[in-house]
């Protein structure tokens, strides 16, 4: 509970930062921005999830005398890959700064490589914490370290803006600042062990982290694999026109600003994950294929209603959405695109939802292999359609239509996958319902008249409910699932 609430207000203060940005550093600044924080958390998410994981599953699984020796011993180790880490990306950045077509990001980059060196030292101590089960701790830091990292990202975008014009290079500035302090305060709070020689050697530790890492790195590749295409096309296309390479800002400002809604239902749905994987994990251990079946079942029809709620209000209502919190320039650019794009996150949301059954059943090889296909297809997609378009909006939508089609291959080839695994997906008439409840939500809110601000809130609270009644009358949502809810929230009022 506390982490996922800790994860929430991560999510919370995620959006918070960029709309401040996008007004701070304008739709221009806010793109370049967002080339440079795209490329570098190819390299640091996967120094993140590696270190937590690594590090806790290490801590866990060793006994409580032995446990001081492991916590040195691989703090040592991630903290060396880090170190390697933050070397090679800062040596990297102004290759790869020309490679995307963003070489006035390269500054941006190579401050950021800050970032993996602090996250190679700080993420592994709160898998200390983890592995501990300190988990108030841990999401107290969590906490904390989105606090500082929104301010810092703000703080720092504004000041350099304002003083020097380098609003870019100040916000990672601000970034790295933060993750400083964030350090700082991890060093007093963990342990760090004490020297000695841990039963789990070095190049077993290492043997274990290997392929997590690579699968982190894949995963955050096909997460930003259609924002980074963008700006590489982009690019191309300004310079065809005559224009310089930062008139691409702008398009990737406004792409960035509708991934933020299109994202949505997979950070939410996570929360799922955290259910769905332990007790798929226990229903495979004692050998229960029907428990593995309707849990899997029951999972993805969760899942379905909750992304298709989301969808509903975010591609039905973009352009007001876009209005409410960005600079005009985000819904002229992007509302269109935006209607795609959110449809195939939804479905970028099922395929997380599915690869995590796989994960859960001990089917880690194909769950990489489709997120890895899943990558392919969004790149061939792009490269095919994006590719040498002419230098205006319709390069978004072009970019969104090219991802859409590939997640929704990608999620097709999963749910196969599960459906051979696991013995279900989910009821035919389930999908078809949420379909028909989705269609029918964004088909009212294309209907309504432009609001304003104030009315953007009620619009939203009206496509929700428009969507849920049309659920109820396809008898998809019954009195069951209210009464399960009922059930759940007086336990919840029990317990408190």
């Amino acid at each position: 509970m506390a982490i996922a609430g800790a994860k929430l207000y991560f999510m919370v203060t995620g959006l918070v930062q960029q709309f401040a940005l996008a007004r701070v550093l304008g739709i221009e600044g806010y793109g370049a921005l967002r080339s440079a924080l795209s490329i570098a958390s190819i390299a640091y998410n996967p120094i993140t999830s590696t270190g937590i994981q690594g590090v806790s599953r290490a801590v866990a699984g060793t006994e409580p005398a032995q446990q001081p020796t492991t916590i040195r011993r691989v703090l040592i180790i991630h903290s060396a890959v880090g170190v390697l880490a933050s070397a090679a990306f800062f040596a990297a950045a102004p290759f790869v700064g020309r490679a995307v077509g963003a070489p006035h990001v390269v500054n941006a980059l190579r401050i950021l490589s800050g970032v993996l060196l602090l996250y190679g030292l700080y993420t592994p101590l709160v898998g200390v914490m983890n592995g501990r089960r300190q988990f108030v701790r841990q999401a107290g830091i969590d906490v904390f370290a989105a606090t500082l990292r929104t301010g810092g990202l703000i703080g720092g975008a504004w000041w350099f803006s304002k003083e020097l014009g380098l609003g870019v290079e100040g916000a990672s500035t601000g970034f790295v600042s933060a993750v400083i302090l964030v350090l700082a305060v991890a060093l007093l709070l963990s342990s760090l062990g004490r020297p000695g020689v841990p039963k789990q050697s070095v190049w077993q530790h290492l043997g274990f982290i290997t392929p997590l890492l690579l699968g982190q790195v894949v995963l955050n590749l096909l997460l930003q694999a259609d924002s980074v295409l963008l700006r590489r096309f982009a690019a191309d296309a300004a310079a065809a026109a005559g224009k310089p390479m930062t008139a691409a800002d702008a398009l990737v400002g406004a792409y960035a600003s509708t991934q933020l809604f299109a994202f949505l239902p997979y950070q939410l749905l996570l929360s799922v994950t955290f259910v769905l994987f332990p007790m798929l994990a226990s229903a495979q251990a004692a050998g229960d294929g029907a428990a593995v079946a309707g849990y899997v079942k029951t999972g993805i029809r969760v899942a379905l209603i909750v992304a298709g709620l989301m969808v509903s209000v975010t591609s039905g209502l973009s352009a007001p959405l876009l209005r409410l919190v960005f600079p005009p320039e985000a819904e002229r650019l992007g509302a269109t695109s935006m209607q795609l794009l959110t449809i195939g996150l939804g479905g970028f949301a099922i395929f997380g939802i599915l690869t995590t059954v796989l994960n859960s059943l001990k089917r880690e090889r194909e769950s990489a292999t489709i997120t890895a296909a899943a990558f392919g297809f969004v790149v061939v997609s792009c490269w095919l359609f994006v590719r040498g378009a002419p230098f205006d909006s319709g390069l978004l939508l072009r970019t969104a239509a090219s991802t859409s089609a590939g997640l929704a291959l990608a999620t097709l080839l999963a749910a196969w996958m599960v459906k051979r695994t696991a013995g279900a997906v989910v009821s035919p008439l389930t999908l078809f319902r949420v379909l028909a409840a989705l269609s029918g939500a964004i088909a009212v809110a294309r209907t309504l008249p432009q609001p304003g601000k104030p009315v953007t809130l009620l619009y939203i609270a009206l496509i929700g409910a428009v969507y849920g009644a049309l659920l109820v009358l396809m008898r998809e949502v019954r009195r069951a699932d209210f009464d399960l809810v009922r059930t759940v929230l007086s336990r919840k009022r029990r317990l408190g």
